[in-house]
């Protein structure tokens, strides 16, 4: 005998805190943890297929790219040029090496650093910037008085 219970709205649903680290690094939902965050290599879906979670707000842009140049592309460019100056190699020997180096230590870590950036967002509540000017800053005198 199983017990059923009550079916609860996914808006009154509590949701645990998630890690963005690990959430972004098994590229799962920021809210439930359970859901896929990609529709593909590198393109994000909709929304979550567990709770529903929209990720229109998710705007990584090429923060997942730049880290990658920076971090990654880097030293694997560094040894390529190493590789010849040091031993003057032709160039099939660089095709052989170099090429590998640089597909294997730039594709794979793009989609964990866009799901942690995409659920850092979320976790941090990241939206666009917006101006703040002196009418809609409250006179601090006035709200002491009240």
């Amino acid at each position: 005998m199983s017990v059923r219970l009550p079916s609860v709205p996914v808006a009154d649903r509590a949701y645990p805190t998630l890690s963005p680290f690990k959430c972004g690094m098994r590229a799962c939902c920021p809210r439930c943890g359970q859901g896929k965050l990609f529709d593909g290599f590198l393109k994000l879906a909709p929304r979550c297929e567990v709770c529903g979670l929209d990720y229109s707000f998710a705007d990584p842009a090429d923060g997942p790219a730049f880290f990658v140049i920076c971090f990654v592309c880097v030293p694997a460019v560094i040894f390529g040029l190493w590789l010849e100056v040091a031993f003057q190699v032709p160039y099939w020997v660089h095709l052989v090496t170099t090429l590998p180096v640089l597909l294997v230590t730039c594709i794979p870590p793009l989609r964990p650093l866009k799901g942690w950036l995409v659920a850092s967002q979320y976790y941090h509540r990241a939206e666009e910037g917006r101006l703040v000017t002196a009418a809609d800053v409250p006179d601090a005198a006035s709200a002491a008085r009240e």
